[in-house]
């Protein structure tokens, strides 16, 4: 088209991508060069102009299929390219790698996936995937009548999904961390329901206090204090506050203050009502006691 810019040799890779994307009908913003954040400007220094004289727009509501724009957008800056998730009709499962600061053992993205598969007794249909500067994303289309959010962990650990709200990066795109390509480019295949019906189940409400009957006082005190830390971690850390939890009441059981099957069933169930498998908390739970039994120090007033 007469007018239309020209992307330099250094923007066409991601051009391409960002206009391959959008022939899809995905929606694509642009990112920052190098980065994962988008591009444009931030609510509070929006100049009420354009595309945004009617108000603020979010990069959601300005990611667009219109080639154009990309062009134009494109043409000059070596932007790096993010799909609109929820626009593109995507719920997209994000596998991520375990923390540098986790426990030696702990169960990353593609594990937890596998694990979730395994306890539904269900296999995941072949679809488009990612492979990203991390880990891995896995593409569907959403339900159809269903307006899926983004999630953390609420499948396991360490997986996320994008759906309206998010957008993930493209292949072609580039960060620190390395580049995203296609890692099988197969048609995009439905969300399954079973999937569908666990990212959309009610939120299960607040456990009761653990109220602990066996022990001393200290130990039974510790323990509860301990149950309602791990009943509130956040997602991306309940494991690690189920097993720092509990070593600090393992040396309650080391010191013949509490029984240690009282202990684990108090702790399992904590672990177990913030969404994280029951044989993740075991492992964990029993790994923490086992070192903390036969490590802790003597106790000076025994």
């Amino acid at each position: 088209m007469t007018g239309t810019p020209t992307a330099s040799p250094e923007c066409l890779p991601l051009l391409t991508s960002a206009l391959t994307a959008a022939e899809r009908g995905w929606p694509v913003i642009p990112l920052h060069p190098g980065s994962k954040r988008p591009a444009g400007h931030a609510e509070r220094v929006c100049p009420r102009t354009g595309r945004c004289a009617g108000g603020h727009r979010t990069p959601e509501e300005r990611a667009t299929t219109d080639p154009d724009l990309i062009r134009a957008a494109w043409a000059n800056r070596p932007f790096n390219v993010g799909i609109a998730t929820g626009p593109a009709g995507l719920l997209v499962i994000d596998l991520d790698p375990v923390k540098a600061e986790e426990r030696e053992g702990a169960p990353d993205g593609a594990t937890s996936l596998q694990a979730l598969c395994e306890r539904a007794g269900q296999v995941l249909p072949d679809t488009y995937r990612v492979r990203t500067a991390r880990g891995e994303h896995l593409y569907f289309t959403a339900p159809a009548g269903v307006r899926l959010k983004c999630s953390v962990d609420r499948l396991g650990p360490h997986i996320d999904t994008r759906a309206w709200g998010g957008y993930v990066v493209a292949p072609g795109s580039t960060t620190p961390d390395g580049t995203y390509e296609v890692a099988h480019d197969a048609p995009v295949a439905e969300l399954p329901d079973w999937l569908t019906a666990l990212l959309t189940e009610p939120d299960k409400p607040a456990p009761a206090p653990v109220r602990v009957h066996d022990g001393t006082r200290a130990a039974r005190v510790a323990l509860e204090r301990e149950c309602a830390v791990i009943a509130s971690a956040t997602d991306g850390g309940r494991n690690s506050t189920l097993h720092r939890s509990a070593c600090k009441v393992g040396r309650f059981v080391a010191w013949g203050d509490i029984p240690r099957h009282v202990v684990e069933e108090a702790i399992q169930g904590a672990g177990e009502s913030t969404g994280l498998p029951p044989a993740e908390c075991r492992t964990t739970v029993r790994s923490a006691l086992d070192w903390i039994i036969a490590h802790a120090t003597p106790r000076e007033a025994a």
